[in-house]
C-alpha cells in the first residue's frame, strides 16, 4: 500500500500533544476514546493526528470502513516507538520538575571551610543525603572566609558555613559554640593539672599555629598582649595534630577540629579565649530553596547532637 501522503517532512515542528494523541488513539483504539482521556473532542484528535501526518509525510494510521477502530500502517509502528520515548521523556521531566519544587531534586552549592569540614559537614552530608537523596550537592571550601563571603554575595554559592559575622547582605543563623582548645601531648604534665591552662602559660609555649596571625587562638594571644612562640605553620589540622603528638609543640585550637581518634593528643581546655560561633549564611535578599531549607534543618539537628555530645566548653 503506498503510504505517502506528502514529499515533506518536518517532525520537528510538531508538538508533544500531537505525539500524546497518536499514543493515545493506538492504547485506546480510538479516537474517541483518545479525546476521552486526554480531555479533547474526537475533532480535536482528528486535526491533531492530521497535522502529525502530514509532518511525518506518511500515513500513519489505517482507518477500516464501517468500524471505529483503527490500525498502525508499518510506518506508524515505527513512529510510536519514538513518540513512546518523546512523552515517556516529558513525563520524567515533569516529575523532575514536581520534585525540584517540593524540594526533592535539584543542586546545592554550599561553601566550607576545613575545620568545619572535619567533623560537621560529613554528618550533615550523610544524614542530608538519606533524607533528599534527589539533591545534587557541591561543596566548595576555601582556606579564608573572604572566598566564601565573595561568593555568597555574588550568587556563586547558596549557603555557606562561616564564623559568625555582622555582614548586612548576609542572613545567618547560628550553628553551634565551638570553644578554643589546647592540644597536647598525650603524656604532656599539663594533663595531670585538671585546670583550664591559661593565656600565661600558653604564650611560654612553643606553638604550632595556623599561617595568619590574624586567625584563630594567636589573635586571642595577641590581643591580650602576649608574644606567642610559634614554631610552626599549617593550616592542615591533620597536620597540626600529627605535629603535636609527635611532640613539637602545642596547638590552640576550635575543638571541633580535633580528630577524637588520635590516640597521641589530647585537648584541655583554656581559659581567656572567647569561643568560636559558628553559623551558616546566605544572601538577605535570596530565597531559599526547599533544598537549602532541609540542608539548614539537617545542619541544626547535627549541631545539636555535635553540641550534647561536647558537653560543657
Amino acid at each position: 500500500m503506498n503510504e505517502n501522503i506528502d514529499v515533506r517532512h518536518d517532525l520537528l515542528g510538531v508538538e508533544i500533544r500531537h505525539l500524546a494523541a497518536f499514543e493515545a488513539i493506538i492504547e485506546t483504539g480510538s479516537f474517541a476514546d483518545a479525546g476521552r482521556r486526554l480531555g479533547y473532542s474526537q475533532s480535536a484528535i482528528s486535526h491533531q493526528i492530521a497535522r502529525l501526518e502530514r509532518a511525518a509525510g506518511v500515513r500513519l494510521l489505517d482507518r477500516r470502513a464501517g468500524t471505529r477502530r483503527v490500525t498502525l500502517t508499518d510506518a506508524g509502528e515505527r513512529l510510536l516507538r519514538h513518540a513512546r520515548r518523546v512523552a515517556d521523556a516529558m513525563r520524567a521531566a515533569e516529575a523532575d520538575l514536581r520534585s525540584l519544587a517540593s524540594g526533592e531534586a535539584g543542586m546545592l552549592d554550599v561553601g566550607t571551610f576545613q575545620s568545619a569540614s572535619v567533623r560537621l559537614l560529613p554528618l550533615v552530608m550523610r544524614d542530608f543525603t538519606a533524607r533528599r537523596p534527589g539533591i545534587e550537592v557541591r561543596l566548595f571550601e576555601a582556606d579564608y572566609e573572604e572566598e566564601l563571603l565573595g561568593r555568597l554575595r555574588d550568587g556563586a554559592l547558596e549557603l555557606s558555613f562561616l564564623d559568625q559575622t555582622d555582614d548586612p547582605a548576609l542572613a545567618t543563623i547560628h550553628v553551634l559554640t565551638d570553644p578554643y582548645v589546647l592540644l597536647v601531648p598525650r603524656a604532656d604534665a599539663l594533663v595531670t593539672t585538671g585546670h583550664p591552662v591559661t593565656l600565661r602559660t600558653i604564650a611560654a609555649l612553643p606553638l604550632i599555629a595556623y599561617k595568619r596571625p590574624d586567625q584563630g587562638g594567636e589573635a586571642a594571644l595577641v590581643a591580650a598582649g602576649a608574644d606567642p612562640r610559634v614554631v610552626f605553620r599549617s593550616d592542615e589540622t591533620g597536620v597540626v595534630q600529627g605535629l603535636v603528638g609527635a611532640g613539637l609543640g602545642y596547638a590552640l585550637v576550635p575543638r571541633l577540629t580535633v580528630t577524637r581518634r588520635d590516640r597521641t593528643t589530647r585537648a584541655l581546655p583554656v581559659a581567656g579565649i572567647p569561643p568560636r560561633e559558628l553559623t551558616l549564611a546566605w544572601h538577605s535578599d535570596r530565597t531559599l530553596s526547599p533544598g537549602a531549607e532541609a540542608f539548614v534543618e539537617v545542619v541544626g539537628a547535627v549541631a545539636a547532637v555535635l553540641a550534647a555530645e561536647a558537653g560543657p566548653a
